[in-house]
């Protein structure tokens, strides 16, 4: 039986891959809109005083870099909420955010900033949504199990917003993602940046520069979103940017590695796993193995109505975790979160780079072949089906498509494109938001 992807979810799947990728534009961009929406400033459990837009201390928010200029909003440590703008605002993990401008009704820029609260013309915080909560429960679908040993930041962007990865969620042992659903902004997936265990929140969760492998130029991503039906699309691959020509640790292999597992049948696309203990960099284990922006190759697993995902993060020394495909939800674990209004002391130098398809180099030490065709996934129980080597993306604004390079092996590498060093301003920007939108993945057809 053949069952195809409808528009719809090809669409959704789109926010889940494109933009994770899109994350390293727009950081240092400011913003003005002129809000003409009818609005209803929060009198009572907002803490604000005229003039100077204050993050609300009461409402269950965490508060990023407090003591910087952003002053706890979810924008960044140089970037204060000023009057006439809309000042985004992180939740605790596993929530979502449901306020932003009523008037962006698409993924473009520079729409796609104006996120979280509106602060007006006296310095009055507005709800945009008076009936909707500051925040909501995600569809629980997706948890990270970590068995690295030391504690790991997931670092989520901020969409809508300026896409920083600004949004921490610590996770000791066990934590709930926030998987956002079709009542979401412009239905955009959820985008995390992976640190390696024992980077603290407060330095993983900013926006970083070439000097360490933290922040935005972390080795993996990951994404994901639930569409109208309860399916749940998960997504992990390497970082575009650590692959990058200018990036000195480009070819270094990291020391914990990722992977998706599920707590019953029914997924597809398993295995998903990077394990650098047995493959090189940019390369991974998965049926279907795509490359994105600038090269950087990842996997995708569908996770049906009613079961959940697990990406297990495991430390290279402790061995695999992929003896089972079962993440038992049930087991005890301690589920970190980051309390409401938690700071995140460390400022950033900003730093931004741009992508280019133009031409490609590969990384000195990436294996390929019968070097990496020792991976072992005989303990993994594959789904009754698996993705094909087809797809197709529909992004939500910029339309066209492009053939993904899809391995016939399970363990697949990719060369990364050649990008340019880190470069600032709106024309970089532009730059890699294209880029990552023609690296995209188009129609989804699945053979059951």
């Amino acid at each position: 039986m053949k069952f195809e992807i409808t528009p719809a979810r090809a669409a959704a799947l789109v926010a889940l891959i494109a933009s994770v990728e899109a994350a390293h534009h727009g950081h240092a961009h400011h913003h003005g809109h002129a809000h003409d929406a009818r609005m209803v400033p929060e009198n009572n459990t907002l803490e604000k005083k005229s003039g100077q837009c204050q993050f609300p201390t009461d409402a269950g928010l965490v508060a990023v870099t407090p003591n910087e200029q952003n002053a706890g909003w979810a924008m960044s440590p140089n970037q204060p909420c000023k009057p006439g703008n809309y000042c985004p605002y992180a939740c605790p993990p596993g929530q979502v955010s449901m306020q932003w401008d009523p008037e962006a009704t698409s993924y473009s820029y520079p729409m796609s900033m104006n996120g979280g609260l509106y602060c007006d013309e006296n310095g009055e915080i507005q709800k945009p949504f008076p009936s909707n909560p500051y925040c909501e429960d995600g569809t629980g679908a997706v948890q990270v199990t970590n068995k690295a040993g030391q504690s790991v930041a997931f670092c989520q962007t901020v969409l809508p917003g300026n896409e920083a990865m600004l949004i921490p969620t610590l996770v000791e042992e066990l934590s709930t993602l926030a998987v956002p659903g079709m009542s979401y902004w412009c239905e955009t997936a959820a985008q995390y940046y992976i640190n390696a265990p024992g980077i603290s929140v407060e330095e993983a969760c900013i926006w970083g520069t070439s000097a360490n492998p933290t922040g935005n130029w972390v080795p993996y991503t990951a994404g994901a979103n639930t569409v109208s039906n309860g399916d749940t699309y998960v997504k992990i691959g390497w970082n575009p940017i650590y692959l990058e020509p200018a990036t000195p640790f480009r070819n270094v292999k990291p020391e914990f590695g990722i992977e998706i597992l599920c707590d019953g049948d029914g997924c597809n696309g398993l295995p998903c796993r990077i394990d650098p203990s047995t493959m090189g960099v940019n390369e991974m284990n998965a049926p279907d193995v795509f490359t994105g922006a600038g090269g950087a190759t990842g996997c995708v697993v569908t996770v049906p109505s009613g079961a959940k995902a697990n990406i297990v993060v495991f430390d290279l020394g402790g061995g695999s975790s992929s003896e089972t495909t079962s993440a038992s939800p049930s087991s005890t674990s301690t589920s970190s979160t980051v309390a409401p209004t938690s700071t995140t002391e460390s400022s950033s130098s900003t730093s931004s780079s741009s992508t280019s398809s133009s031409s490609t180099s590969s990384p000195a030490n990436s294996s390929t072949g019968s070097g990496t065709s020792a991976v072992d996934s005989s303990n993994t129980r594959l789904p009754k089906s698996s993705p094909t080597n087809s797809y197709t993306y529909r992004p939500h604004v910029f339309t066209g498509s492009a053939e993904i390079s899809s391995a016939s092996s399970s363990t697949s590498s990719a060369a990364p494109a050649s990008t340019s060093p880190a470069h600032n301003g709106a024309a970089t920007a532009a730059v890699s938001i294209v880029s990552v939108v023609f690296g995209a993945m188009a129609a989804l057809t699945l053979n059951f």
